[in-house]
C-alpha cells in the first residue's frame, strides 16, 4: 500500500498519494542538513552538499510506515511505493533521508533553528564506505547540523527502527495533523526532492503531461475534426466518412445554388420586361393625352403640311402660304376660321319645319357656329373645338360679355385655361397638366370647360352620368336630362308649346371616354322615344356645309341623330352655362373647386 515519505501517511492508490503531497505539503522549504542553508531549490541543494560537504558523512534518520514493512534482512535494501533506495546510496539519498531524518529526530533536536517532533525514526540503512566511517549529523547549538562520526553498526539501527515501530505508527496521525513548517517535498513518481511545493507541483504535472502525451502519441487524430482513434484502419474509415459527406454536401448546395441562380435571373428578367411594358404603356398614354413633349399645335401642323408636300398633295408655294398664314394667326391669338361652319341652327330649324313627320318635339339651341378639327389638333383637339362652338354661341348673347370678344385659336385656348388655374381653379387638373397645356398636345375634358367659364363669371355646371341606368348599358336619364335642359326654358311661354323650337341656350359640352362633342339639340319622337342632335369635331367642314343644302341636309341630319342605343359608354359628363356669376359667387366656386364635386346621376 502506497505511504506518504514526509508523513507516512498510507493511501489506497498511488492517485490518491499524489493529490496527498500536491494538497498537505504545500508549506515546506528545502533546507541543508549540514548547514543553515534554506529556502533553495533541490537542484541548488545538491549541488550544495556535493560541493560544500562533501567531506562529510551523512548519518539518516528516517523510516517510514511502508519502509518498516517491506525491509527484509537477507538483501538490507529498504523500498518504498514512489521510490527506491538500492545498496549504494548517492549524495542526493543520504541529503533526502538526512531532511527526512530532520523532521523525525528526538525534540531538541532543530533544523534549521526549528523544532522537530520525536517521532522514534531509525536509522535508515546506508552501505557507503563512508556512513560506517563517518558519524552522524548532530545538532548544534545554532540549530545547523553537524556530521558526527560514529562506530554503530547498521544491524543495531535496523534493531532500534523495528524497535520503534510502533512508536512510529502511534505518532503518525499526530503528525499529519499538524501543518509542517519546515520539510522537504520529494517526487511521488521520481527520486527528485523539492523545497517548494509550488514547484513540485509543476514537476508533478510535467510528469503527467508527458505520460498523456505519450498516450497521444499512440492514438491517431482525425485532421479535420481532431477526433481521436484508436488505430491507423478507424482514422481511414472516419476520414471517408468526412469525404463522402463533403461531397454530398458540396454537390446539393451547388444543385441549391444552381437554382437559386436561376430564379433570380428569372425574376430580374421579369422585373425587367414588367418595368418595360409599364413604360411603354406610360409613354403611350403620355402620347394619347399629348403629354409627351412632341411638340403642339404649331409643330403638328407644320410636319403635316411637310409631309403632304412630300408625298404630292401639296406644292411648294402653297405650303409656304399656309405656313405663313398659320404663323399670323397663332400671332393674333384668334383662330383663322378656316374650320368654320357658320348658319347650321337656321338650316337644321329650316329642315324639321320641311320634312319631320314622325317627330312630335323638337328642341334646338341657339346660334351654334361648327368648329372642325385640323391638321394641327387631328386626334386631341375636340375638347378645344367644342369649347370654340360653345364660345361660339354665347358671343351672339349680350349678357357674356365678359367673354373674349373672338373665338381663340386653340395655343390661345390652352393659355386661357393656364390663367385660370393661376386664379386657383381647379388646382388638381393643374397638378396633373403640371400647370402647363402650351406647346404640348394635352387633351381636355369638362373640368377645364368648368375652370375656363368660372374664371370668366360664366355659371357652369356640371352633372356625372356614371353609370348606365338603362337596359344594354344604355343612358336614358341622360336623355330625360338633355330634354328639360332645353325645354325647361320654352315651357314657361306658352301652354302648348310648338313642335320645333330653337331656344336661346348654348349648346351642351358631353364628354366620354377618349372624345367629346356637342349637343346642339333633342328629338322626341311620337312613341316618347328621345335622341340627341351632336356636333361632332371629327365632320370636316365639307360635310357639315351639307346641312345646308335642302338635297342633302336629311342624310346629314341623320349621322347627327343619336339614340340611346348609340351611346353605350360607361360614363358621360355634361357642362351646360346656365347664366352669368357674381363677383362673390365667383369667388366662391374657385375656392369651391379646390376639391371639385360633380353632381352625380343616378
Amino acid at each position: 500500500m502506497p505511504a506518504c515519505d514526509i508523513c507516512c501517511e498510507e493511501f489506497l492508490s498511488e492517485a490518491d498519494l499524489k493529490t496527498h503531497l500536491l494538497l498537505s505539503h504545500l508549506e515546506n522549504e528545502m533546507a541543508c542538513p549540514l548547514c543553515s542553508l534554506s529556502g533553495v531549490s533541490y537542484d541548488e541543494l545538491s549541488f550544495h552538499i556535493n560541493t560544500t560537504h562533501v567531506e562529510n558523512d551523512c548519518q539518516v534518520m528516517d523510516a517510514t510506515a511502508s519502509d518498516s514493512s517491506q525491509r527484509t534482512s537477507n538483501d538490507r535494501t529498504l523500498q518504498s511505493p514512489t521510490h527506491e533506495i538500492n545498496s549504494v546510496r548517492t549524495t542526493e539519498n543520504c541529503m533526502r533521508a538526512v531532511s527526512q531524518a530532520s523532521t523525525h529526530s528526538p525534540g531538541h533536536c532543530q533544523v534549521n533553528g526549528m523544532p522537530a517532533p520525536n517521532t522514534g525514526a531509525t536509522l535508515s540503512k546506508v552501505t557507503s564506505s563512508k556512513v560506517n566511517s563517518s558519524p552522524p549529523a548532530a545538532a548544534t547549538a545554532s540549530g545547523a547540523f553537524k556530521p558526527v562520526r560514529t562506530t554503530q553498526p547498521l544491524s543495531n539501527c535496523l534493531e532500534k527502527s523495528w524497535e520503534g515501530e510502533h512508536e512510529h505508527r502511534k505518532s503518525k496521525q499526530m503528525r499529519s495533523s499538524l501543518p509542517n513548517k519546515v520539510g522537504h517535498f520529494p517526487c511521488p513518481m521520481c527520486s527528485l526532492v523539492f523545497s517548494d511545493c509550488f514547484i513540485l507541483q509543476e514537476h508533478v504535472e510535467s510528469h503527467l503531461l508527458d505520460q498523456d502525451m505519450a498516450e497521444d502519441s499512440t492514438r491517431y487524430l482525425c485532421p479535420l475534426c481532431s477526433l481521436s482513434c484508436s488505430d491507423s484502419g478507424s482514422l481511414q474509415e472516419h476520414v471517408d466518412l468526412h469525404m463522402e459527406y463533403d461531397s454530398t454536401s458540396t454537390a446539393g448546395n451547388a444543385d441549391l445554388n444552381l437554382a437559386r441562380r436561376l430564379q433570380e435571373e428569372e425574376e430580374h428578367k421579369w422585373k425587367e420586361a414588367e418595368t418595360k411594358r409599364e413604360s411603354e404603356e406610360f409613354k403611350k398614354l403620355q402620347r394619347q393625352f399629348g403629354l409627351d413633349r412632341s411638340g403642339g399645335y404649331r409643330k403638328q401642323m407644320e410636319r403635316n403640311m411637310e409631309r403632304a408636300v412630300s408625298r404630292g398633295q401639296m406644292v411648294p408655294a402653297e405650303f409656304h402660304r399656309k405656313k405663313a398664314e398659320m404663323r399670323e394667326s397663332l400671332a393674333s391669338g384668334m383662330d383663322d376660321g378656316r374650320s368654320k361652319t357658320s348658319g347650321l341652327m337656321a338650316a337644321l330649324y329650316r329642315h324639321y319645319q320641311r320634312e319631320v313627320s314622325d317627330c312630335a318635339h323638337v328642341w334646338l339651341c341657339a346660334e351654334t357656329d361648327h368648329y372642325s378639327s385640323s391638321e394641327g389638333d387631328k386626334g386631341w383637339g375636340c375638347g378645344y373645338r367644342n369649347f370654340q362652338m360653345q364660345l361660339s354661341s354665347l358671343h351672339k348673347m349680350e349678357q357674356y360679355n365678359l367673354l373674349p370678344e373672338a373665338v381663340p385659336s386653340i395655343p390661345r385656348v390652352q393659355a386661357i385655361i393656364e390663367e385660370a388655374w393661376s386664379q386657383g381653379a381647379d388646382p388638381q387638373g393643374a397638378s396633373h397638366f403640371n400647370n402647363r397645356l402650351q406647346g404640348t398636345r394635352a387633351w381636355i375634358g369638362a373640368t377645364e370647360i368648368y375652370a375656363v367659364f368660372t374664371s370668366h363669371s360664366v355659371k357652369a355646371r356640371i352633372v356625372d352620368f356614371h353609370k348606365p341606368t338603362g337596359p344594354g348599358d344604355t343612358h336614358p336619364r341622360l336623355f330625360e336630362w338633355i330634354k328639360l335642359y332645353f325645354s325647361h326654358s320654352s315651357s314657361r311661354s306658352a301652354r302648348l308649346p310648338p313642335r320645333i323650337v330653337q331656344t336661346s341656350l348654348p349648346p351642351v359640352y358631353l364628354q366620354h371616354q377618349g372624345h367629346s362633342r356637342s349637343i346642339v339639340g333633342v328629338e322626341q319622337k311620337a312613341n316618347g322615344t328621345l335622341c340627341l342632335l351632336l356636333f361632332d369635331p371629327s365632320f370636316a367642314p365639307g360635310e357639315m356645309r351639307r346641312v345646308l343644302s335642302q338635297d342633302t341636309a336629311a342624310a346629314m341630319v341623320r349621322r347627327m341623330r343619336k339614340f340611346p342605343g348609340a351611346l353605350k359608354h360607361r360614363q358621360y359628363q355634361v357642362v351646360a352655362v346656365e347664366g352669368e356669376l357674381t363677383a362673390e359667387e365667383k369667388q366662391s366656386r374657385i375656392l369651391n373647386s379646390r376639391t371639385l364635386c360633380a353632381e352625380k346621376i343616378p
